[in-house]
């Protein structure tokens, strides 16, 4: 286990919270640079993955943008931009919504099933490195004090 003091070669932090904030950023730039690897063969960022779990979250069902920004991880993104792409790569479908012609529908395409299918089997490694890493308590625990620190 590296320390953030030797990972960042920093061991002066103006107190505790900073020191933990910074870990925080670190680590989590961290996972973010394994899974944009994980994911570099199949032309995909993370955000893509995000977007297509959340379509296969409705899935039959369509999603509309809206929906899908609302809980993106990532909310900084330009969502049409990453479901343009999605699109060019034949993973989603978007079709104007019968009910209402100014909403889009959302779906995923046989071909964006499949890939999802790959995808969870390549994202289920990090799963794996979770828990040879911490004690299912150690992860509640880490959950609860991240929420805690989003106020």
């Amino acid at each position: 286990m590296t320390r953030i003091e030797q990972a960042i070669k920093q061991t002066k932090f103006q107190d505790v919270y900073q020191k933990a904030l910074i870990n925080l950023i670190y680590t989590s730039n961290c996972l973010r640079d394994e899974q944009v690897k994980a994911l570099k063969t199949y032309d995909l960022l993370p955000q893509h993955f995000n977007v297509l779990r959340i379509i296969k979250g409705r899935h039959p069902k369509p999603v509309s943008p809206g929906e899908i920004k609302e809980v993106m991880l990532d909310k900084a993104n330009d969502l049409t931009r990453l479901l343009d792409k999605l699109e060019r790569k034949q993973l989603i479908q978007r079709n104007l919504c019968p009910t209402n012609r100014r909403k889009m529908d959302i779906t995923l395409t046989d071909a964006g099933l499949k890939l999802l299918d790959q995808l969870n089997l390549i994202m289920e490694q990090f799963h794996l490195k979770l828990r040879n890493r911490l004690s299912e308590r150690e992860a509640d625990t880490l959950s609860h004090l991240l929420d805690k620190m989003r106020g």
